[in-house]
This record gives C-alpha cells, structure tokens and sequence, in this order.
C-alpha cells in the first residue's frame, strides 16, 4: 500500500521506545512493559459523519447495524432483534446498579451511524462530530476504501499518550487540572447526572478540547477507537513474545482471535478486538478509562453510539511528502 500523506489531516509520529499499560487502575493494563513503535502518520481526529458519508456515497457501503442479523448465526435470538439496529446509551433518570449495563444501554431497531440514536435521530447538525455506530468491519471497510489501516493497540498507545510516557493522563497526572475538563468524558454521577455545561451527554465536534502534545484531537473521550489487535492480557502478550515485561518488545501485536473469544456470556463465541481512548460516557464512578493505557474488549460485530475509529499509514507503507 502506498498513497500520498494528507498532512492537514494526518501527523507524523516518529517511532520510539515507551512504558506501556499502567498498574493504579484496571487488572487488564497490567503489567507495565516497555514496547518500541516505528514511524507511522495518525488521523488528527477520529473519522467524521462527513468523511463516512464521503466515502458511502462513492461506495454504497451498508454497515452492519443497517443489515437485519440472520437468526441463524445467534441461535435463541428474540424475533424483535431480527431486524436492523444498534445499541443505543440511554441516560437513567435514577441512580442505578453499575454491574447491569442494560439499565443504560438497549437496542434501537434503526439505529445506525445516519441515525446515531434511533431512527428519529440525524446526523445533519454533527457532521463534523464523530462518526459512531461502526462495527470493526465498518472500520476496516472505510480504512481500506481510505488507503490506510487501523493502529495496532501499541501505536495508537504510543499516539495517544502524546509523548507524556509516565503520565496517567494525556496532560498529565490530575484528571481535571484546575477544574479544567480536557476531553469529553462524563462529568457527574454516571449515568443519570451529568453536569457538562449546556447540559449534553453525547458526542462533541471533533478538535473542541485541547490536542495532545503530538496534535491529536480527542485521543481520550469523546468516542472509543477501533485498534486492529485481538484482546488479550498482557501478560500473555509477553509470554508469546518470549520477553519479560523489563525487555522492550519491538512493535508488539495483540493475541490470537482464539485468545480474544470471550465464552463466559453463553453467547456464540465472536472475536473481540481492542478499544482504546474512553468516550463520552466514562466517569469518575463509572470506567475510568479516559487514559492513554485503558483498554477494553468489544465484539467485532458491535455498534454502539459511543464506539468510533481513525487511522494510520505506516511510513515504510505510504509516500512522506518533501
């Protein structure tokens, strides 16, 4: 793959050697571990409406929210979810047990990445907001129409930490320092109050918070971000790549699909891929995962409206410009 880099879009971040993971907040980023990344450029935002409609209107792209599941691939399904939808957040009007999303999650029959949050909804007021509603397939379906990839979790760690690489932060230690709020994440009691100003809870235009120090926009919060790895712990990660978590591991890739699959549910087994980045709708009561080292496992085949994407080009894969 090679292609021309759109520097207005897309930053050059230079590889290097970096602590990856965190010890102070969830099981699944431990251990800490040194990992290096090559050169590779970045979308400075998270794909956009307007960019994913650019690219189904020169497709025709169906994704898979707007495609009724066949029964057949989910054996018990409910006739009611045999139809096109997604899963859509809905704030509580109470406090609620925080160990049950569905008190705050459901599926919306016509919800999709036009209709974000029902069929109701539209995306023509925030087209400049992120695009949601994408499954990892989706992602990849727009990356390669894009003549790019998906990060893998090092890179986008890497990108993400804007080369801050002892900080809990993307800025730093505090999560609001002075009171200041650096990203789109929940303020308030998840999920019945939250007190952003203006009184949203939702997705916020592209670039309204501060970049990090490499210039990406809205690494953390806003929307998670698809990464190309299978899910797994790191430690088997480590125990793969034969090197303790003191030796750096050079361009690290995530486990096997076999690694990712996740039985517990009763559910058919689906591959799960990792997220990075928070969203909108993590809180100080609730996921504390608005940091560069969070990591959570999502199924392949799910949309939510909280889920989005950006991509890379490697630089040994694309054309860097004079």
């Amino acid at each position: 793959m090679t292609q021309d880099i759109q520097t207005d879009t897309m930053s050059l971040i230079k590889g290097g050697s970096f602590t990856m993971g965190s010890e102070q907040f969830y099981p699944e980023e431990r251990p800490r571990r040194r990992v290096s990344v090559s050169d590779f450029w970045i979308d400075k935002t998270p794909v956009t409406n307007r960019a994913f409609a650019a690219f189904v209107a020169a497709t025709g792209y169906r994704t898979v929210a707007e495609v009724a599941p066949d029964p057949k691939d989910y054996p018990g399904m409910l006739p009611e979810l045999a139809v096109p939808g997604s899963l859509v957040f809905q704030k509580t009007d109470r406090p609620v047990p925080l160990n049950d999303p569905m008190q705050w999650w459901a599926f919306v029959p016509g919800a999709d990445w036009r209709h974000p949050w029902g069929p109701e909804s539209s995306i023509e007021h925030i087209m400049d907001h992120p695009v949601v509603q994408v499954a990892y397939i989706d992602a990849v379906a727009y990356a390669t129409w894009a003549g790019k990839v998906l990060p893998t979790e090092a890179e986008w760690e890497y990108a993400g930490r804007g080369g801050l690489q002892e900080a809990e932060y993307a800025w730093g230690d505090e999560l609001a320092p002075k009171g200041q709020i650096l990203a789109n994440y929940w303020t308030g009691r998840f999920p019945f109050a939250n007190q952003r100003p203006g009184g949203g809870y939702r997705t916020t235009e592209v670039g309204k918070y501060p970049p990090n120090g490499y210039g990406l926009s809205d690494m953390i919060g806003n929307v998670w971000e698809w990464t190309e790895d299978w899910y797994s712990l790191p430690e088997a990660q480590l125990r793969k790549s034969g090197k303790r978590s003191c030796c750096v591991v050079a361009n690290p890739r995530g486990g096997t699909l076999r690694e990712s699959l996740d039985r517990e549910d009763g559910a058919v087994p689906v591959g799960r891929k990792v997220l990075k980045g928070g969203s909108h709708l993590c809180a100080a009561n609730y996921c504390q995962r608005y940091r560069p080292a969070a990591r959570h496992p999502q199924t392949i085949e799910s949309a939510t409206s909280h889920i989005g994407f950006r991509c890379i080009v490697r630089a040994a894969e694309g054309v860097v410009p004079d």
